[in-house]
């Protein structure tokens, strides 16, 4: 029988008790120790988790888990009053675009990437750092500079958030939101309209599925960063901007897809990272971008009657405990605990919040002790601490705004 996680992957629950105060204070520690380790030539140091052995020298510069991610998590809990108001070192966003380039350019990351090369990105190239610099300081050239990279990434291949449409979907998205202007929906429904055509019967699967094309081959994932749960996050929200019969078709074919897909177990539900690519006896992940609780922070606002799944993803979430990895936000503590905050705000039922919380005060002692050991934070939004303090806020506030996904 297939393990539905794997006990070495998770710690026992601390048992802190919530305390606000305290949450407020690691928030301001976070933040005060980013902008004093900020320098205008190494930006932000690289964290030894995030180096791959073949990268180009130099600074991180992406959404994901670099300079952009970081100027965005400064600017967005200044403007949210979570900190003393101090530098988001945004004015240094035209040079972490020119060093992203750079970093594109490279051998490494073309041999990684193969047939899909591409510089488009929204959580690791141009799309995420232009919104980030429209967001911090508006100004016609860099949206006119955007829409042209949105409008470039419709037809991409890797049919996921991380690289493809439904990340820069979720830009133009934003930006209809923020301006009313026809300019930014019409983006947004180019980039659906490939989704739907693309999202296709699978007999085996016996549900629709999307095929990615990424790093050189082909898969069909499951998550909310490469796969079938990010992308239907992408039509979910912005569903107002479809026809109705369009977003009632393709919200029971997701339903059937989650149904499908589903592993249960005595401890609760989850989920494989892709369809058919793990051996039965292979203990799964319980992570945001891959197993249960993502499936539950992108899915959770789905209008449909799959509260057994989400319910049976949360607690399977919160029996498998927080993640050894760290704190953070896309394989960390952090990230998993969203999922009970999502809960929360679908079936208001205070215990998630709770739950949320108590994940929210483990995760600062990890936050801590790796700090302790390393002599310095892990700068990054997805992979580090301002994802956590972001997370901290959403539990103070009693919220579930994923970054970049819920709140852009």
């Amino acid at each position: 029988m297939t393990a539905l996680f794997d006990p070495e992957r998770h710690q026992p629950l601390a048992g802190t008790a919530w305390d606000a105060t305290a949450a407020r204070a690691a928030i301001e520690r976070i933040v005060q120790e980013t902008r004093e380790a900020f320098t205008p030539d190494g930006l932000w140091p690289i964290h030894p988790n995030d180096e791959e052995a073949d990268d180009p020298p130099g600074p991180q510069t992406s959404l994901y888990f670099g300079a952009a991610g970081v100027i965005w998590a400064l600017d967005h809990l200044a403007r949210e009053g979570a900190v003393s108001p101090g530098p988001s070192f945004a004015e240094h966003l035209p040079d972490v675009q020119s060093r992203s380039r750079r970093l594109f350019e490279s051998e490494a990351w073309r041999r990684m990437l193969g047939s899909g090369w591409q510089t488009r990105s929204w959580l690791l190239g141009d799309s995420g750092i232009l919104f980030t610099r429209w967001k911090t300081a508006p100004s016609e050239p860099v949206l006119s500079a955007l829409a042209d990279t949105l409008a470039e990434n419709t037809e991409d291949p890797a049919l996921e958030l991380m690289w493809g449409a439904p990340g820069t979907m979720l830009a133009a998205l934003a930006l209809y939101r923020a301006s009313g202007s026809a300019r930014w929906a019409d983006l947004y429904r180019a980039g659906a309209r490939a989704l739907e055509a693309s999202f296709q019967w699978d007999e085996s699967l016996g549900a629709d599925i999307w095929t990615q094309t990424l790093y050189g081959s082909r898969a069909q994932y499951l998550g909310p960063v490469h796969g079938f749960a990010g992308n239907a996050f992408a039509l979910l929200q912005g569903r107002d901007l479809l026809e109705p019969g369009q977003w009632a078709s393709l919200s029971s074919r997701f339903v059937r897809t989650l149904e499908v897909t589903a592993i249960r177990g005595a401890q609760g539900i989850n989920w494989a990272p892709r369809t058919g690519a793990r051996p039965p006896e292979a203990p799964l992940l319980v992570q945001h971008c891959h197993g249960a609780p993502g499936m539950v922070t992108a899915l959770s606002a789905l209008e449909a009657p799959i509260d057994e799944l989400l319910l049976g993803a949360g607690e399977l979430t919160w029996a498998a405990g927080p993640l050894a990895k760290g704190a953070n936000l896309c394989h960390g503590t952090a990230g998993n605990a969203h999922a009970f905050l999502k809960l929360f705000q679908r079936t208001g039922d205070g215990e998630w919040l709770e739950r949320a919380r108590c994940f929210a005060m483990h995760a600062i002692l990890q936050s801590e002790a790796e700090a302790a050991q390393l002599g310095r934070r892990r700068y990054s939004l997805w992979t580090g601490d301002l994802g956590l303090a972001c997370f901290l806020w959403e539990c103070i506030r009693a919220s579930a705004r994923f970054p970049t996904m819920d709140v852009l």
